[in-house]
């Protein structure tokens, strides 16, 4: 058939192919230069590196540069701890947290190619057990819907994160919330429909997440260094430290968050050199190093089409001065820097910030790994080296987001301070704090205690433990022992003598 088909070219199309081997022969006799050669000289970039680890304090970095197949950057800066000697390498293992979940959304593109799952199928029809709590919504609910965050579903990491429960708990806790925006008619980041998608895998398959991941995409590509848990990162492996900026303003070293079951939204963990991996195969449309098409283009494709708009403004806006629009994927955002197409995910967990980031059409791939929370370093250097290796006029990116990270710390210290300057501090508490404490309950964030010992309230709900003080009247603020909820109000609502709710994490718990 294939020699049919040549035989039906026209003569034109003949002296096309003529002019193209002819083409072809004189590369062979005169080779033209190497993409590496007329790419800017590595000193370059990695001056970029020097500057953004001190601009920001970071301890260490991985940073990533591909064009197509070739590496152009694969290397380590820094240390993998503050004050230690072992330097970071292309080896050295970091938590890619939320960019984890473009794996998920990969895996589900070669299921769609198998004819397992498609974008659209309902949900009940690979996972029956959950609903959303709303039943119009959970009848239309579909595996697309719960890749692009516009389920209803808003963050709710807390039930998940620290969580003392599976996932499968989690997912059970979570159909008793009520959607925070209308189904299908809003963006808000969540974790939580990424359980739900790993899960569907999993029943559909008949096989867990991480093994299809494993044999399916790493494996093919050479990622020896990923793994799924924390327990399971081998023990003579290059493990970065986290670090996290302290109340003092200081870099100090934390633990490393322990995920002990995989989680299909954030628990992949891998090295530079295994994210340089990841970003050929994308880059390539789906081929492995050996050339074998592990996925299609179209269902590849699909992940990095833009499924949810994202309004720019507000934060959004400030952290993207050169973007005209910003849009969701499915386990990607979609957006435009200075007239070029990006592709971008960002993590982070305790002690770490990622960036994995791709310019389709100028074939280009960037990843920043870096050992610091919270820090706005990882889109600083991302940007820096955009602009490096698409010949962009330079721009002072930690200057930039130094600015917006003052301010954002400028805004909060003047809205404590307008909080607290409106307490009423003669506004007693109309109960003793014996009177406080007991149990209380939430249908989707279960039971919470509050404690009274030593003059003073403890609260406990899953894995944290909050401290707390009397702010105002029946209100209290939490001072210690509540991480990201340190100096947040916990009003209780009194009556006849007695606490019968209290409101934490946003939730209004009823006393049992």
């Amino acid at each position: 058939m294939v020699a049919a088909r040549r035989n039906r070219i026209s003569h034109p199309a003949r002296k096309v192919q003529m002019i193209r081997f002819i083409a072809i022969l004189g590369l062979l006799v005169f080779p033209a230069r190497s993409v590496a050669a007329d790419e800017p000289d590595p000193t370059a970039a990695e001056k970029l590196v020097a500057g953004a680890l001190k601009a920001w304090d970071v301890p260490g970095v991985a940073v990533v540069v591909v064009r197509g197949d070739d590496t152009l950057l694969l290397k380590g800066f820094g240390k993998r701890e503050l004050g230690g000697t072992a330097p970071v390498t292309a080896d050295t293992v970091f938590p890619l947290a939320s960019c984890s979940k473009a794996f998920t959304t990969t895996l589900l593109a070669m299921l769609a190619d198998d004819e397992a799952m498609n974008w659209d199928d309902p949900l009940r029809k690979h996972l029956p057990g959950f609903k959303l709590s709303n039943p119009n919504a959970d009848a239309l609910l579909t595996m697309r819907d719960l890749l692009c965050h516009r389920c209803g579903i808003g963050g709710h990491d807390v039930l998940w994160y620290r969580a003392p429960w599976g996932i499968d708990d989690t997912l059970k806790r979570a159909q008793s919330l009520p959607l925070d925006y209308p189904f299908r008619g809003g963006f808000q980041y969540s974790s939580i429909p990424y359980l739900a998608a790993g899960r569907a895998i999993e029943k559909r398959t008949g096989t867990q997440w991480e093994m299809l991941v494993r044999t399916r995409i790493c494996e093919p590509l050479g990622m020896k260094g990923v793994t799924f848990t924390t327990p399971n990162i081998p023990k003579d492996a290059e493990v970065a430290g986290g670090h996290k900026l302290g109340k003092d303003g200081k870099v100090g070293r934390i633990p490393w968050y322990e995920i002990r079951e995989p989680n299909p939204s954030g628990s992949v963990n891998a090295t530079a050199r295994d994210v340089a991996a990841w970003l050929k195969f994308h880059l390539s449309d789906g081929l492995d190093p050996s050339g074998t098409r592990l996925v299609s283009i179209k269902h590849l494709d699909e992940t990095k089409t833009p499924q949810n708009i994202i309004r720019l403004e507000g934060l959004a806006k400030v952290l993207n001065p050169d973007t005209v629009q910003l849009s969701y994927g499915m386990g990607w955002l979609v957006y435009d820097h200075r007239g070029k197409k990006v592709v971008s995910h960002g993590g982070m967990i305790d002690g770490f910030r990622v960036q994995i980031t791709m310019l389709p059409n100028e074939n280009l791939g960037i990843a920043v790994l870096a050992n610091l929370q919270e820090t706005r370093m990882n889109a600083a250097l991302t940007n820096s080296l955009i602009d490096l290796y698409c010949g962009l006029q330079a721009k002072d990116w930690n200057a930039y987001f130094r600015k917006i990270v003052d301010q954002e710390a400028a805004d909060r210290r003047v809205s404590l301070e307008a909080r607290n300057a409106a307490r009423n501090p003669h506004a007693k508490a109309t109960l003793t704090l014996t009177d406080y404490a007991g149990e209380y309950t939430h249908p989707a964030y279960g039971r919470l205690r509050v404690s009274a010992a030593n003059g003073k309230l403890v609260l406990t709900w899953g894995g944290f433990e909050c401290l707390l003080e009397h702010f105002e009247a029946d209100t209290f603020r939490v001072t210690e022992g509540g991480g990201f909820f340190e100096e947040r109000l916990v009003p209780f609502t009194a009556k006849d003598g007695k606490a019968t709710r209290l409101k934490f994490s946003d939730q209004q718990f009823e006393r049992k």
